[in-house]
């Protein structure tokens, strides 16, 4: 009997050797091929800073307050609250040690949209990295090298203050193999050009559902769920539903949507408030046809009641 007992739990752990081998080897991160950030050529600085200021990298990066020309100023370290702990934003300034200006292309392109960093870790997706995924290599390139220009800070940010067991990178594998995709958010057939570029700015380089998507209890997106706001995963307050469903938003007309990102004001002239300010502001700096591109697109999506 104890030989037996002995046979099968060396058979359990063997199985669960092997299982945690495979589970490595399925979640192991998965940068890009290297070719993907070859032979783009020189970035184009005007579509860098528009795409910076799409992806709204100052909202976090940034010291809080911050105006003028300090708003370009990415020495990090703003705290982001969640469940699992608190995140605090990187330096990303042109600072060759405490920044990415050491950094390659392929390096900074595998963390935008795979979520791998420089050492080949799993980056926490609290860096939306899930919705960076759909950036094309040129968007990518030119916000690289639009962030060169920028100015270099040494700060430092703090580590990431996390409890057991979200603290453990490796687990960070089997969240993307649950939710990490590259495909559209939503399905929208028959979409014209226009409505397009707003699906490319909403759910790439803006990633507005980052904030106005439930989540669950692993961090992960709702299905069926798409823009339609929930509790502020900062714990605070709760984010409004944009889609074409919601009570306040959903009467509002494609024109009422870009003049609240150009302007902060809503049809009724009331003001953009709380962590939409800093968005609103970065949505402003965007050309027309951009605001009218999201407008577009938040019109198309499904209506979410």
């Amino acid at each position: 009997m104890a030989r037996k007992t002995l046979k099968a739990l060396g058979a359990l752990v063997v199985l669960a050797v092997a299982g945690g081998a495979g589970f490595l080897y399925v979640t192991a991160p998965a940068p890009q091929d290297p070719s993907v950030w070859a032979d783009l050529g020189a970035p184009d600085l005007e579509n860098g800073r528009r795409i910076f200021f799409a992806g709204g990298c100052t909202s976090c990066h940034a010291a809080k307050g911050s105006t003028g020309d300090d708003r370009l100023v990415l020495s990090g370290g703003a705290p982001l609250q969640s469940p699992f702990g608190t995140f605090y934003a990187p330096n990303i300034s042109s600072d060759a040690k405490a920044g990415i200006g050491g950094w390659t292309l392929a390096e900074f392109g595998n963390a935008m949209t795979r979520g791998v960093g420089r050492e080949g870790e799993h980056l926490y997706p609290a860096f939306p990295y899930g919705s960076y995924a759909r950036m094309t290599p040129k968007d990518v390139n030119d916000l690289f090298g639009f962030l060169k220009t920028l100015p270099a800070s040494d700060k430092t940010a703090p580590e990431h203050a996390l409890s057991f067991p979200f603290d453990q990178r490796m687990l960070l594998g089997g969240w993307k193999f649950l939710y990490f995709s590259t495909g559209p958010r939503v399905e929208l057939a028959g979409a014209s050009d226009v409505v397009k570029r707003g699906q490319y700015l909403v759910e790439g380089p803006g990633h507005c559902g980052e904030c106005h998507t439930p989540r669950d209890g692993f961090g992960g997106f709702k299905s069926g769920l798409w823009l339609a706001g929930g509790p502020n995963p900062e714990g605070k307050g709760t984010i409004p539903n944009i889609t074409p469903g919601s009570k306040t938003m959903g009467s509002w007309t494609e024109d009422d949507i870009a003049t609240y990102l150009e302007t902060g004001f809503t049809p009724d002239f009331d003001t953009v408030g709380g962590a939409m300010v800093e968005v609103q502001k970065n949505m402003a700096e965007l050309p027309a046809e951009d605001r009218a591109a999201i407008a577009a697109y938040l019109k198309a999506v499904p209506a979410v009641e």
